[in-house]
């Protein structure tokens, strides 16, 4: 068994409160329990999940602003309403091939999104049945209410919050940015050797890295299936978001998930190259390498393997019906037409406006790394947002 560290404390980020290190400290001390109720280690897919989403003290559970620019990272629906312009065309498309269909949108951030799809929709006369948000943090399902009150009162009585997924569902699943949060596992191959990274307590450092042998097993089975032949190497697996998708997927009726993530097929994510993984924390809008960085007050992600998720759907009976970079897909779905509707191309609407759809579709910023895949099941259509560009054979 060995124990590597990893404390990386950047320059150049303000320090924590009081009560924000206070409320990290109780998050640490909870983990340290649960380790400890472990005989000593945990895997790092029970670590994220407590960071991110224990009760009143993950990252997502408590109570700190976290979106936008007072916060720790930007969504495409927080940088302008044209994102979910875009989107509506795709879903209006949908809708209009299944009677009575519903919205279901998983982890809907600030409402943000919610609000533009409606207001959209409502215009072309294609509103769904129902909008239904599947949210676990209690905080920010609040922040959701008071947003959609605020901006779309009349359509209020077609919303609804949801605890779990539904047992059947015809229409449209959005997830913008919900796969890479999904807690994962680590696995590490050193010298031909197999090993599962979890998390231990040292008693100088505090959290650390800890590698025990895997053996046989799914995970095994998965990573000896999916990572280079040869060489060390250390990356994720996310067992639990095959899962989320392959059950949306036996539970839909007729419709479409559409997933808007940053991440690549498995050529590419289990490149040679990428021999030390993806996985990151955010914190204020920096990228860190440490894990560990104050907990409950710094997001943890991974990138997605959309080659898995295409195969998840596929399982479940869906049909892999495009997989497109943002760009490629906001385009086709009518993104500049929005722009063009923002008025004098001089103004300072239009300006912002135009910035924003400039970090959304250029390679140098979200346009490229951010992907959009969809996944049908009993439509018989071309999905407009893939009519160009579209990547299924790399899949």
């Amino acid at each position: 068994m060995s124990i590597a560290p990893l404390h990386i404390s950047p320059g150049g980020l303000p320090p924590p409160s009081a009560a924000e290190r206070e409320h990290s400290d109780r998050l640490v001390a909870h983990l340290v329990h649960g380790i400890a109720e472990a005989e000593g280690w945990i895997s790092f897919a029970d670590y994220m999940r407590a960071a991110l989403y224990a009760p009143g003290l993950g990252y997502y559970a408590a109570g700190a602003h976290k979106l936008g620019a007072a916060g720790d990272f930007v969504t495409a629906p927080e940088l302008t309403p044209l994102f979910g312009r875009a989107l509506s065309a795709q879903l209006a498309q949908v809708l209009a091939q299944v009677t009575g269909g519903e919205i279901i949108e998983v982890g809907p951030g600030s409402g943000g999104l919610a609000a533009d799809v409606l207001t959209t929709l409502a215009e072309q006369d294609a509103l769904p049945a129902h909008y239904l948000l599947l949210e676990v943090s209690p905080d920010l399902r609040e922040r959701q209410r008071r947003h959609l009150a605020d901006r779309i009162p009349e359509f209020m009585p077609q919303v609804a919050w949801i605890d779990s997924l539904p047992e059947c569902w015809s229409g449209a699943v959005i997830a913008n940015e919900v796969l890479d949060a999904v807690p994962v596992h680590l696995v590490a191959r050193r010298n031909g050797e197999w090993f599962e990274r979890g998390v231990t307590v040292d008693a100088t450092v505090g959290l650390v890295f800890c590698d025990r042998p895997l053996g046989a097993g799914t995970l095994r089975d998965m990573a000896q299936a999916r990572f280079p032949l040869a060489g060390d190497y250390v990356s994720e697996l996310n067992p639990a978001a095959e899962a989320l998708v392959t059950t949306l997927g036996l539970r839909c009726d007729r419709g479409l998930m559409l997933f808007v993530d940053y991440g690549f097929p498995a050529a590419e994510y289990y490149h040679l190259q990428r021999n030390t993984g993806t996985l990151m924390a955010h914190h204020r809008h920096r990228a860190l390498a440490d894990p560990f960085f104050y907990p409950g007050l710094s997001d943890l992600s991974a990138h997605v393997d959309f080659s898995a998720m295409a195969r998840a759907g596929i399982a479940a009976g869906m049909n892999v019906a495009g997989f497109a970079t943002q760009a490629q897909f906001l385009l086709a779905s009518g993104l500049l037409d929005g722009l063009a509707r923002c008025g004098d191309p001089e103004a300072v609407p239009y300006l912002h406006a135009a910035k924003a759809v400039h970090k959304l579709t250029s390679p140098a910023e979200m346009g490229e790394l951010f992907k959009v895949l969809a996944l049908t099941k009993g439509l018989d259509i071309e999905l407009i947002g893939f009519r160009e560009g579209d990547r299924s054979h790399r899949l």
